[in-house]
């Protein structure tokens, strides 16, 4: 039995050394012995390579704002552990995690004297959210994102009302694939039979991946561009405007408060769904739910400015894809500035491709790492890169983000990027130098 909030996550982190196994034997084991909370609860699954966190969290803000109470469950965590298991936005407290965690470590206990072995740390919490959510705190609806593919994913136990597969990107090639088709192969694993799957796949080689298992699944498809539709996009201060228009109706002059063209269809993808649960499952769900939801909307680490005097902005670009859309949106809203870039990132990226796009967006680029077991020295990113001139090595980011704010001048942009582990951990000593500045 665990006591304190310590104890309990200390043991959930020491299931990393089991590392990732593919597969959804352990999870049906524990779900079997728990008399199956999953099927207690309405879930919603979202899986794709880039926008999985931000269309959870547009989707969750308007089914809030229509007055349901909503559960989700993300992956990585950003600034808080319990973070990861959370309703209406608000983390599962110390006790309950503690609670929770007693449930389940005999469970693994028993799962690690059996051929199938223990369960892994993302299994481990998986299962906890599915009891959460089933039992201790039953909400309305939890909206569940995949941790890494779909198919062999443990959150694949659920059947949900709706699958969304957000974007398809090469990443996690190792595991999921080096093709489009591939790794689109391996996410449309979350289509189930009748559930129809919403998708902003762009990719032509990917979508026919998409729509055959949508096809084989008897699942309706809803993909961006064909079933529903962005028009009128303008950038804002603070986020975007568009309308939007589906087979059901549309909605004109809708507003984000997160920045980027990329978080326009990630919202898209959040109203088709919530046209889909109002339309066919009896939600009541109104544009203005809608509106509102949009622009409440809020996920941290994704261009999101930490201050404008001085101006610093973070984002979790952590692929390729990431990568480029970041810079794409760096460079059509602050083509009038230097650009300054910190970056760190895990080894298992395209580091070459993304720091090759990195170079053409900075004006100064500084390489560092951070503690944790996948992340790249500095030098390594260095050697990734051209070895142009304006590239340089930061052995200790603390040291060189103290300088670096000091000194930051009125036409001069601090863009810290990179794996979200990386941005989860510096964020809150930027915040803190920000306001020592």
């Amino acid at each position: 039995m665990f006591h304190t909030y310590e104890q309990a996550v200390d043991w959930i982190h020491a299931r990393l050394r089991l590392g990732i196994k593919p597969g959804l034997t352990r999870m049906e084991w524990m779900l079997e012995r728990l008399e199956h909370p999953e099927r207690r609860m309405k879930t919603i699954h979202v899986g794709g390579t880039n926008g999985k966190g931000s269309t959870v969290t547009f989707l969750r803000s308007i089914l809030e704002s229509a007055g349901y109470l909503v559960g989700t469950f993300t992956s990585p965590y950003f600034e808080q552990f319990n973070e990861r298991i959370s309703i209406n936005g608000q983390p599962i407290s110390d006790d309950d995690l503690i609670q929770l965690v007693n449930v389940i470590k005999p469970l693994a206990d028993e799962l690690d004297q059996t051929e199938l072995g223990g369960p892994t740390e993302f299994e481990v919490i998986t299962i906890m959210s599915i009891y959460y959510f089933a039992k201790v705190s039953p909400v309305d609806v939890v909206i569940y994102e995949v941790g890494l593919g779909g198919r062999f994913d443990s959150t694949n136990v659920i059947h949900p009302l709706l699958s969304i597969i957000t974007s398809i990107g090469l990443d996690h090639t190792a595991i999921l694939g080096d093709t489009y088709e591939k790794i689109a192969f391996e996410k449309a694993g979350i289509i189930k039979n009748g559930v129809s799957v919403i998708t902003g796949v762009k990719q032509q080689e990917a979508l026919k991946v998409i729509r055959n298992r949508a096809a084989e699944k008897k699942s309706s498809i809803y993909h961006l561009g064909e079933q529903f539709f962005t028009s009128s996009r303008s950038s804002l201060k603070d986020g975007e405007k568009f309308t939007f228009t589906s087979l059901f109706s549309q909605v004109e002059q809708l507003e984000t408060s997160m920045i980027g063209a990329h978080q326009v269809d990630n919202a898209s993808l959040a109203v088709m769904a919530a046209q889909l649960l109002a339309n066919y499952y009896s939600f009541i769900i109104e544009d203005s739910h809608i509106r509102n939801g949009l622009k409440k909307a809020y996920w941290p680490g994704r261009l999101e400015v930490l201050s404008e005097k001085p101006f610093v902005l973070i984002d979790g670009a952590h692929n390729e894809e990431g990568i480029t859309a970041l810079a794409s949106e760096v460079n059509s809203r602050y083509a009038d500035k230097k650009i300054s870039i910190l970056f760190a990132a895990l080894t298992d990226k395209k580091l070459d491709r993304m720091i090759a796009i990195l170079e053409e967006t900075a004006d100064s680029l500084t390489f560092t790492t951070f503690d944790f077991p996948r992340a790249a020295k500095a030098e390594e990113l260095m050697e990734a890169g051209n070895a142009a001139d304006n590239m340089t090595i930061a052995h200790n980011y603390e040291i060189y983000l103290e300088q670096k704010i000091k000194e930051l001048k009125g036409n001069e942009i601090l863009l810290v990027t990179g794996s979200l582990y990386f941005l989860s951990e510096v964020k809150p000593l930027i915040s803190q130098l920000l306001k020592n500045k």
